[in-house]
């Protein structure tokens, strides 16, 4: 089956017993790993007892489709549910998953697929199985966002005010790891009991942005090469992805395009600007400007599709997911007009 947005929260929580596997997928990673890691925890506990857990790779299911059902068979020597963890790779992994679906075992399976698509035969599996489900792990944005962002913040027992929520929301949200990792910066530099206002938000955030998502969409669009290059390095350090990197500097090259209609309808940069949703943040106006006036809108759209060209090669897996978005950015960057 696959759960719906209202479904999972609940579920990931408390699992329905009846559910065997669960496949977490999407272009999010950062939630899929989060979402994991509390399934595991409810079953095996965190960290997880080494004899109530285990994992399998592709190469494992490869050499032998059958070992992941011998694997969901076994008993825990202490007792209670096992879990086991699947990092999915291609076939081998769906062919796994159907020989489980059809053979006993009492164990939960959590399976990572990456960022498949409808037609994939795992994802088929899982959702038409009435003991296996499927989860969709779709970047934050939003309300999702500010609400990933509050609810973050009130593990610290810390508010934000709403000029901060929306400024978060502009730079965070294209990978939930990143987000929350960032968030907790936030909230260890306020206190418990604080409130974090903009200038907090700036004073935290804005130092990583330098190295961030948000400098390397700037990076791009100035074609500044050597700060693209140390943006994106640092960013994989990071536990970022190639696919999380393209869709930020999509999210920011799409905010150009708008503006970049706008003036060609008549309007003035400034008004282009700020009829944005939401508006450029002011102390990113002069930056957000100097790209609109060096981009053309023919350029912009040509840059757009380059860069959905860019994700379909990184999610192909003809070539590592990095490579192909650091390849993809570059070329972007050498459309901008001179």
């Amino acid at each position: 089956m696959k759960l719906n947005d209202r479904q999972i929260p609940g579920f990931i929580r408390k699992p329905d017993p009846r559910i065997r596997a669960v496949l977490l997928y999407g272009p999010d990673e950062g939630r899929a790993r989060e979402y994991a890691s509390a399934l595991i925890a409810g079953v095996a506990g965190s960290p997880p007892d080494p004899f109530r857990y285990a994992e399998l790779g592709p190469a494992a299911l490869k050499e032998n489709p059958a070992a992941l059902a011998d694997e969901a068979s076994q008993l825990a020597f202490t007792g209670g549910r096992r879990v086991v963890r699947v990092r999915a790779g291609g076939a081998e992994t769906a062919a796994a998953c159907e020989i489980l679906l059809e053979s006993p075992g009492e164990a939960l399976v959590v399976v990572e697929g990456g960022d498949i698509d409808g037609r994939s035969a795992l994802r088929k599996l899982f959702e038409g199985a009435d003991d296996a489900a499927a989860i969709a792990c779709y970047r934050d944005e939003g309300r999702a966002l500010a609400e990933v962002i509050r609810e973050t913040l009130a593990g610290f027992k810390v508010r934000a005010t709403p000029d901060a929520i929306g400024w978060l929301e502009e730079r965070l949200g294209g990978d939930r790891s990143l987000t929350r990792g960032e968030i907790e910066k936030l909230a260890l530099y306020v206190g418990p009991g604080g409130e974090a206002g903009l200038a907090d938000a700036q004073a935290v955030i804005g130092d990583s942005a330098e190295i961030g998502l948000d400098d390397v969409a700037h990076a791009v669009a100035e074609a500044d090469l050597p700060a693209l290059e140390r943006a994106f390095d640092r960013l994989l350090a990071e536990s970022g992805t190639g696919v999380g990197v393209l869709r930020a500097v999509q999210r920011h090259f799409i905010r150009l395009h708008l503006a970049a209609g706008h003036v060609a309808a008549g309007r003035d940069e400034q008004a282009a600007m700020a009829a944005l949703r939401p508006p450029v943040f002011w102390k990113d106006v002069p930056r957000f400007k100097g790209q609109l006036g060096r981009w053309s809108l023919s350029n912009l759209g040509a840059a757009l599709s380059r860069l959905l060209d860019g994700e379909i090669a990184a999610k192909s897996g003809r070539m590592p997911q990095e490579l192909a978005a650091r390849d993809c950015l570059l070329a972007v960057a050498a459309l901008r007009r001179r």
